[in-house]
């Protein structure tokens, strides 16, 4: 049996080592990226000098080699269906028994005038870091169009270097297609705070202009002003990379159409990650899912599914996590910008503006249904046990040092989140905090949750 897998990212890894650890089948790795497996979401430390290339790689070179999995440095230009048979960029044919197509995504791009000019480029991939150190060399000045993960994530990998950076970002608030405005408007702050940033909101690009030598000089906004700048970041976002197949028998709309058995329309031939649809997804959940870990989880899931495990992959409790410059977000299960019907919201915000708390709950019978926290960290097997209990606002509020994950000597801000509920709520039983933070044993936690 010999399992090809194209794509190196965390999904394709993950795929070809669980099967590794069940099945001696032959198992091809192919990727044009790079030669090795590296953690994506290192890209900007390597950037700002923080680490180097080698060490975003999760495993020693030899690590392949010792557990038999072969490595292809190239790419995939065709899929022969019938033949069972993949064709490189040399012409050379590599054929399997079964097929994992893990290509991941691509940059958005919206059509702008001027959108492939020199200089002009995303952020994905090792190759576009590569080209960001070429890109960003003695310019100066920048501009990011497009809010979101990636696009906070450039600028600092830019404010590392001085580069003075011009952001248009289309949303009111940073990002708060995702975020509720309260946090939004605290990413405004943090974005602000830092020299040689200009946060432009509510702003659309309506053209990049090139100099005599096609290279980017400035970009122009909808509402007229002219920006010079030498490096152009775009960055609204990623979608399906499903440029292999497209032209093929392999039926995609956004991604490659999935069902939740990573199975395409077509025998033997299987799809995971960033770059897949899933067309029987839950009304409440997203068709795709292109996250690091809901990556992970569906290598693993799928690996399952190869070795005859035939069991549905599940998501579980929706969790994302990031950093805005010195800001951390983690969130948990389902905190939309708006309160859906039926959810009521407990948020608390510190005084300094940088740490904050929102609880989503239902308004019958106060069960958790998502966590919000910027600058503060939190146990992630707790929060996702306490929401797959339905445990109360109030209960999650009296335990909250059972979920704390911030450093020992770090401030704490649990006693004065309890005081807030307590001043909202002056005719309800006042609540008090049942355990210190540092008193919390996680392997209790886990024994007494599931008995």
């Amino acid at each position: 049996m010999h399992l090809a897998i194209i794509g190196n990212g965390v999904t394709g890894t993950t795929a070809a080592r669980y099967v590794r650890k069940v099945k001696d089948w032959e198992i091809t790795v192919i990727s044009s990226e790079t030669e090795h497996f590296f953690s994506r979401t290192a890209l900007m430390y390597i950037y700002m000098g923080h680490m180097k290339y080698e060490h975003t790689k999760p495993y020693e070179d030899w690590f392949w080699g010792k557990n038999d999995i072969n490595l292809v440095y190239d790419h995939v230009t065709d899929i022969n269906i019938h033949k069972k048979e993949l064709k490189l960029r040399d012409g050379s044919p590599i054929g399997y028994d079964k097929l994992v197509i893990a290509t991941g995504s691509n940059t958005n791009k919206f059509g702008w005038p001027g959108q492939n000019l020199d200089g002009v480029q995303g952020l994905y991939s090792y190759p576009d870091l590569k080209l960001m150190e070429e890109n960003t060399k003695d310019i100066n000045r920048a501009a990011i169009v497009g809010g979101g993960l990636i696009g906070v994530e450039v600028a600092e990998m830019l404010h590392s270097r001085n580069i003075p950076v011009t952001f248009l970002v289309r949303e009111t608030n940073y990002w708060d297609n995702a975020l509720p405005k309260e946090e939004a408007q605290m990413v405004n702050r943090e974005i602000r705070r830092h020299n040689y940033i200009d946060l432009h909101l509510e702003t659309y690009l309506k053209e990049i202009l090139a100099d005599d030598n096609g290279r980017v000089r400035a970009v122009v906004t909808e509402n007229g002003d002219k920006i010079p700048c030498q490096f152009v970041a775009l960055t609204p976002g990623v979608h399906p990379n499903i440029e292999l197949v497209e032209d093929s028998d392999i039926a995609t709309n956004r991604g490659i159409l999935v069902n939740h058995f990573f199975e395409t329309n077509h025998e033997d031939i299987y799809a995971a990650g960033d770059c897949v649809e899933f067309t029987d997804a839950a009304e409440d959940a997203p068709p795709i899912e292109q996250l690091w870990y809901t990556g992970r989880k569906q290598g693993e899931a799928l690996a399952r599914i190869l070795c005859g495990e035939r069991k549905k992959y599940d998501r579980g409790i929706w969790f994302n996590s990031a950093k805005f410059f010195n800001i951390e977000w983690q969130t948990y299960g389902g905190v939309p910008p708006q309160l859906p019907e039926g959810i009521d919201t407990f948020y608390w915000e510190h005084d300094d503006g940088r740490h904050s708390m929102r609880i989503n709950f239902d308004e019958q019978d106060r069960a958790i249904s998502g966590i919000n926290v910027m600058g503060i960290r939190l146990r992630h097997m707790v929060c996702e046990q306490w929401i797959k209990d339905g445990k109360s606002l109030e209960y999650m509020l009296q335990n909250l040092g059972d979920v704390m994950f911030d450093p020992e000597f770090s401030e704490k801000y649990e006693h004065a989140i309890i005081d807030y509920y307590n001043q909202l709520n002056p005719d309800k039983e006042q609540l008090k905090l049942k355990r210190e933070r540092g008193l919390f044993d996680i392997f209790q936690f886990r024994n007494k949750e599931t008995a």
